[in-house]
């Protein structure tokens, strides 16, 4: 495995690359950083040429330098930018914050996207003029943020990334933590909740996403919370070529609490050859293989 980077305007990006074969990019969560992937990267490398950065403001990557306002396109910039450098189209996967980056790549440079696995991506713009449900996970998922920016604004930060922790992993997920892990998430406090902002705020809406035609297979977690659950119920319905798996016992952190299911579905995703075919009102098959 080795550790490289890239200038991309005012930010460096750090990345891992490892194996050989067709370049497949693994894009991580909020608070996270590229060893989420460590595990799955050693599992790939054999078929895969794995690159793992890390997303601005995480790990060894530049913080946001401040100009201009942040969004999910400056993400997806970085991520293209790197893609470029190893000048083949690549897979896609990504996990919660990183889904949502995902898909604005996937929108914004088609032509370096193979295949997408989105793992409960947080695209929590995606909830926005849907029905009850939706609007009902949208306030679920907002109140969330407040509280986190209410903490950071006062100082609080431990607070706001406790907060941030047990929602996503249950409750007690942060006291159940050794301390410098705590100390270490609380460092990235001020990263989340641009992230929150990028998430909530991105104009991108379901029906934006109607002419993608990557292979796409969406991942959640039957115990995971409400608003991630939802968007992969409508991107299920949404995407044209799409397959949906659920892992039933699993919650948001599926990635590393059911790291040999996802590894098997992302591997096999990864490797099929897709041939693309639309949805019909009539037709509830939304991929065949060749």
């Amino acid at each position: 495995m080795s550790i490289a980077s890239i200038d991309v305007g005012d930010i460096n990006l750090k990345y891992f690359v490892v194996g050989d074969g067709d370049p497949i990019v693994l894009l991580h969560c909020t608070g996270g950083s590229s060893k989420q992937w460590t595990e799955l990267a050693e599992s790939l490398c054999a078929s895969f040429q794995v690159i793992a950065p890390d997303l601005c403001g995480y790990g060894g990557t530049t913080h946001w330098p401040g100009a201009g306002t942040f969004n999910l396109a400056v993400e997806a910039d970085l991520v293209a930018a790197l893609i470029d450098k190893f000048e083949k189209p690549a897979h896609i996967v990504g996990h919660s914050f990183g889904g949502a980056v995902a898909l604005q790549l996937a929108l914004r440079h088609p032509q370096l996207v193979r295949t997408l696995t989105l793992i409960e991506p947080a695209a929590f713009h995606l909830l926005r003029g849907g029905d009850e449900v939706d609007d009902r996970a949208l306030r679920q998922v907002s109140e969330v943020g407040t509280t986190i920016v209410n903490a950071v604004n006062c100082g609080d930060y431990v607070g706001a990334m406790r907060r941030f922790v047990d929602y996503w992993s249950g409750e007690g997920a942060w006291d159940a933590l050794p301390n410098p892990q705590r100390v270490a998430l609380a460092t990235r406090i001020n990263k989340v909740t641009l992230d929150f902002w990028a998430t909530l705020n991105e104009p991108t809406r379901l029906s934006d996403l109607a002419d993608l035609r990557m292979p796409a297979l969406v991942i959640f977690g039957g115990r995971s919370p409400l608003p991630t659950r939802r968007i992969c119920f409508h991107l299920a319905r949404k995407l044209r070529d799409v397959r949906l798996r659920t892992i039933a016992d699993a919650g948001h952190m599926l990635p590393m609490t059911h790291f040999a299911e996802i590894c098997q579905l992302v591997a096999t995703h990864s490797a099929t050859k897709h041939q693309y075919i639309s949805k019909s009102s009539t037709d509830s098959q939304t991929r065949v293989y060749a």
